[in-house]
This record gives C-alpha cells, structure tokens and sequence, in this order.
C-alpha cells in the first residue's frame, strides 16, 4: 500500500450512525435503554459525540429526564459545553436523523465499528509483542488468546470502570434474578439444600470441594455437571478430569442417570431392563452439551485456552488440583510444591472472573484429621497451601462418619461442610449418599422420585 494512503487512512467508523445514534436519543428518550445496553461511551471515534453521549449515559445511570434542554444543561455542568457550537449540533442531530424506530441498528453499527478498531489496535499490540521476543511462543500465544477472548466478551483492557457502567450490569442482573423466578442467585446444583446454604455456584466464583479418598468428590463433581447441563441444555459444561478417563465419567453418570448399579455397569452383568434404562438415560445424557477433557497434563493456562473457545459455557470442573502442573506449563526442578499449588489456585481465581464462570476445584486434603479423634475436616487440613483457602469463594469438605465408623447410625449420609462462604454463612449440609449410583441425594429423596 502506498505511504500516502496509509498517513491518510482513517480507523474504522461511521459519522453517520453515531449521529443517528445521538439524534435518536435525543428525539425518543424511551429508546435509550436499547442503546445502553449496546454502545458504550468508548465505542464513539469522533470526540464530540462522545462527549454528548457520555453525558446521556451519565445522565440515564442517574434515571435523569433526558432531552435537548437537560442534555445542553448537563454538559455546561460537566464543562464539555462549546457555546458556539454545542447547541447548533445538538439541533442538528435531531434533523439529519430519520427516525428512531431503526435505532437499534444504528447502534450496532457504532459498534461493530468500535470493534473493528480494537481488533485492529489489539492485532498491532500482538504483533509488535511478537517482534520484541519478551517471553515464551507459549506465553505469548496465551497473551494474544486473552486479548482475542477479551474484545469477543465485548471488554477491553481499560479495568477502570465508572460506578455509572456498573451499576447498569448490577440492575441488570438484578433484573435477570426476578424474572427466573428462581430463589437462588447462581447454578443449582441438584441438592436443594445445599443451593439454598451457598447461594447456588455464582458467576466469577472459585468454589473448593475438598476430602480425603473415597468420600465422594468425583461423584459429588458429576452430579453437579449433570444437573446444571440438563437445566440449562442451551449451555456448556466443561470437565476436566485428570485422574479417570473419558469412559469412566461418562460410566458414571450413566448409572447417576439411570440408576441402574455402577458394578452391574463395569461387569456388564446387564438385564433386558437394564439395557433399556441405560438406553434412555444414554439419550438424556446426549442431549446435554457436557464436554469431557481427560489429558492428565494440563495447566490453568490450557484449560483457560480451550473455555475460551467454548461459546455458551456456565461452568468449569476441574478434577482435582493437585494433579494439575504449574500454572504457566513449566516444571520446576526443586520448587516449593506449596508455591506451585498456590500459583495454580491463583490462576484458578483469575480464570473464573475472566470467563465470568463459577469454577468448581476439586482438592485433596492431608492426614491431618486421619490422628484426631473427630475427624471432620478443618480448613487447615488443606494439603500444600493456606493460598486455596484464600483464593476460594467458596471451600466446601465431605465427610462420612460410616467411612470410619461402620456402627454408626447414619449409615451412608453425607456431610457437606461449608466451611468458607463468601455469599452466606458457613454450617453443615447433610445428604445422602447412594453408593450403587455413585451419586447424592438430598436427604429425603426417594427412588421413586428419582
């Protein structure tokens, strides 16, 4: 391309459809709540629209009457008023627009514009990242990755943020919460009990599920995925287990979806009953969009990688933290295990607000509470790092007191021990375990529920 062209060649805008914009605006004040929840202030190129819309925007955050008077008002008290000018183009707005009915398309014009030029700003950004060679390929595909995925979710790399913007997306939510209808503010998770203790799984979460062997994490985890996959079948669920295979989740929750005993299931040891119930919960289970990762060598930056990729996810298992490598991919000849769990959990941390997913960390914990004499796990039994319990929204343990006591009478109940809650108050959840599904129950539920 000649030099010529490229000194005079201009970002990517429209004069036309930020002024239609703006001239909408200003003639239907019932059409700016349409155009809020699609421009921002940022996605004007030309300095003086995006003065008259900010102050809009300031003035519609503050639920102000909004029209040419107050608007012309509002921008002397913000001092982006021009007494030559500011008047005569406020009128002219409202002239060379056509109508506000098409309002909606003006403004995602605004913004695909917008979005073209910080493609364009993020693409120079990865290029010259590219020729300076600071860093691995590795971790300079991981920052190319994030900016990708970071204008995809419509954010850009400004994180300060006016109270105005966010107390939009808070009414928003707000708005999203009573209109479900539902009595919990996050993901159910199946267990109506615990939902109503933790609050549900809750976007940009860290939630720790933490037990010695054998108590049920996996199960626990499963449950959880299949629960939020069958209610929200629009969404995705992705698993990443690093200690069973594909085929053995997936055996699982076949028996959780068909109750039909785990051991006939790895036998094979089938009746014609059986098969037909396998058959249908096979047919549930396919209709659910849970995605399965089995490769025992992953690092946060991976899974991050391959969430990012994934249109509709809602949730992020991870089974469990203490197989994962170290956050950036690297193995560390001698390091300090404790301060690569802590690295890992910290990713973990950042991930979940990054995808705005919860994250639900599976976690074994030490012996400790093998040597005292109640043996209900404690936060301190944490294995390797005090950094998980601070990272964690959430810690959740599992204990059953017929793992260690087979005379007891609570034969097969579970405790789910909230023992950090970020949302709520902490306290024990009680729930049934049932061994043959591998799966948990609320405490009064009945097969024939099921």
């Amino acid at each position: 391309m000649p030099m010529e062209d490229l000194l005079t060649r201009q970002a990517p805008h429209s004069q036309e459809a930020e002024q239609s914009v703006l001239g909408s605006m200003l003639i239907d004040s019932r059409c700016i709540s349409d155009v809020v929840g699609v421009v921002r202030p940022e996605d004007f190129y030309l300095q003086a629209n995006r003065e008259i819309y900010e102050t809009m925007y300031e003035m519609f955050s503050y639920s102000e009457v909004i029209d040419p008077v107050t608007v012309l008002d509002k921008m002397r008290a913000r001092g982006v008023y021009n007494e030559e000018s500011s008047t005569k183009y406020l009128m002219q707005l409202m002239e060379i627009t056509p109508t506000a009915a098409n309002v909606k398309r003006y403004a995602q014009i605004v913004h695909d514009k917008a979005l073209l030029r910080n493609l364009s700003e993020a693409a120079s950004g990865i290029v010259e990242t590219v020729y300076e060679g600071v860093g691995s390929a590795q971790e300079i595909l991981e920052a190319a990755e994030k900016r990708i995925y970071a204008l995809r979710r419509g954010n850009t790399n400004e994180s300060l943020e006016h109270i105005g913007t966010v107390l939009l997306k808070v009414f928003d939510r707000l708005k999203e919460l009573s209109e479900s209808g539902s009595d919990i503010s996050g993901l159910s998770t199946g267990l109506r009990d615990l939902d109503k203790f933790i609050n549900g799984l809750n976007r940009s979460d860290l939630v720790l599920l933490a037990a010695r062997p054998g108590m049920g994490k996996t199960s626990m985890a499963l449950n959880v995925a299949l629960n939020v996959a069958k209610k929200n079948p629009q969404k995705t669920v992705a698993f990443f287990s690093l200690e069973m295979s594909k085929e053995q989740l997936v055996t699982r929750l076949i028996s959780n979806e068909s109750f039909v005993d785990n051991k006939k299931l790895v036998t094979g040891q089938l009746s014609m009953e059986e098969w037909s119930k396998i058959g249908i919960a096979a047919t549930a289970l396919s209709q659910t969009d849970i995605r399965v990762d089995d490769n025992p060598s992953l690092s946060v930056a991976e899974m991050n990688a391959k969430c990012r990729r994934l249109d509709n996810l809602c949730l992020v298992i991870i089974d469990y933290l203490q197989l994962m490598v170290s956050a950036g991919g690297r193995t560390y000849s001698g390091e300090n295990r404790q301060q690569v769990v802590s690295d890992i959990s910290r990713s973990l941390k950042i991930m979940a607000k990054e995808l705005n997913v919860p994250v639900l960390c599976l976690s074994q914990l030490s012996r400790a509470n093998e040597s005292r004499q109640d043996k209900r796990p404690l936060l301190s039994d944490l294995r390797e790092s005090g950094a998980i319990e601070q990272d964690a929204d959430e810690v959740m343990f599992l204990y059953r007191e017929d793992y260690y006591n087979k005379d007891t009478p609570e034969q097969n109940v579970a405790e789910c021990i909230v023992a950090k809650n970020r949302h709520g108050e902490t306290g024990t959840v009680k729930l049934q375990w049932l061994p043959q599904f591998t799966t948990f129950a609320d405490r009064e539920w009945r097969h024939d529920e099921g």
